[in-house]
């Protein structure tokens, strides 16, 4: 038997090891991250802004409505009076540095000084911040919850349920928060006794102010979801999940609300943003400590650096909470890393 020639070696001989190339990460993804960081830069800085110029518009001389509202008096002010008021504030720069103070300022962290409690407004609104972020993320679940169980329970039932569904999704969402809350007060609080009618403290007492945020919000998510829910249930997976024996119950709450929430993914941003500021009124109805009782006093006073905190901080929670939202889509739906 003759040797094998080089030239007739085995094919798996002749095989050149191949090594894997590991896939490129898309750069659709970062760019993307990087266009959401630029835009919310973007919206604070335009909240910032405007809430400076909303000081540099408040009428007549600044240092003398300063004054005339840390004593209550409106009243002309002499020199000698307005200049310790025109020194601490530094109302004699021009404005430009003023405006470049105020965004150094805020940048360290540091809201300006209130004009009627001479406090930093920070302190001012720490101390009322936590009430307003419980009521908050409490009417933010409630929300979640009513919505899925309505729209699992009329989603896809058929005609007539299906036109329920969406009709009680249409009328809850245009509730207005104020009639909400009075009618809430006089059926659970007045009539029925189950809860606080002013200032309650603890579970009972934050449950009505909580569905007065949850229940619009729940019907305006519930119109998002609602098409993106019933589509989710003509797809195979649903008709190979009943294959293997899986409940309709199951299926709707384990795969096919998977599918339809991303909607009310995208709304729990912008929601954060509308129930805080919907919590000004809330707190006002319902008597209870929070920054919507402090805007309203602040507002009533023309205490203009404490509103403009307000301002800016729930322009930050707003931005903040939609930079989470984009995170959150990747963890409910994988494929839209690669999207």
């Amino acid at each position: 038997m003759t040797p094998t020639s080089s030239s007739e070696a085995r094919p798996a001989d002749r095989i050149t090891s191949v090594r894997p190339v590991a896939p490129r990460r898309s750069p659709r993804r970062s760019r993307r991250l990087a266009s959401n960081v630029v835009g919310a830069v973007v919206v604070l800085w335009g909240a910032a802004t405007a809430a400076f110029l909303a000081q540099m518009a408040l009428p007549g001389d600044r240092a003398t409505a300063i004054l005339n509202i840390r004593t209550g008096q409106a009243q002309e002010r002499t020199p000698d009076e307005l200049a310790p008021i025109v020194d601490a504030y530094g109302l004699d720069h021009p404005v430009l540095v003023q405006y470049l103070d105020y965004i150094g300022g805020l940048l360290r962290g540091d809201l300006g000084t209130s004009y009627q409690q001479f406090r930093p407004v920070w302190d001012l609104i720490g101390e009322q911040l936590g009430a307003t972020l419980v009521l908050t993320l409490t009417g933010i679940l409630l929300a979640w919850v009513l919505m899925i169980v309505w729209v699992t329970l009329t989603a896809g039932r058929g005609p007539r349920v299906r036109a329920l569904g969406s009709a009680v999704d249409t009328v809850t969402a245009a509730l207005p928060p104020y009639w909400l809350g009075i009618l809430l007060l006089l059926f659970f609080g007045l009539t029925l006794r189950w809860f606080p009618v002013m200032g309650g403290s603890g579970v009972n007492g934050i449950v009505l102010p909580a569905l007065t945020l949850a229940i619009p919000l729940a019907g305006f998510m519930g119109q998002s979801v609602r098409a993106e829910y019933e589509r989710a249930l003509d797809q195979p997976f649903v008709l190979s999940a009943r294959m293997r024996g899986m409940g309709d119950l199951g299926i709707r709450l384990r795969h096919v609300l998977r599918h339809g929430s991303i909607p009310a993914v995208t709304l729990t941003g912008w929601a954060l943003g509308a129930t805080v500021s919907g919590a000004v009124i809330v707190e006002q109805i319902y008597s209870r400590p929070g920054i919507g009782k402090t805007l309203v006093s602040a507002v009533g006073a023309q205490d203009l650096p404490v509103v403009t905190g307000i301002v800016v901080l729930v322009a930050v929670l707003y931005v903040v909470a939609n930079l989470l939202v984009d995170l959150v889509y990747t963890l409910i739906d994988p494929r839209l890393k690669t999207s």
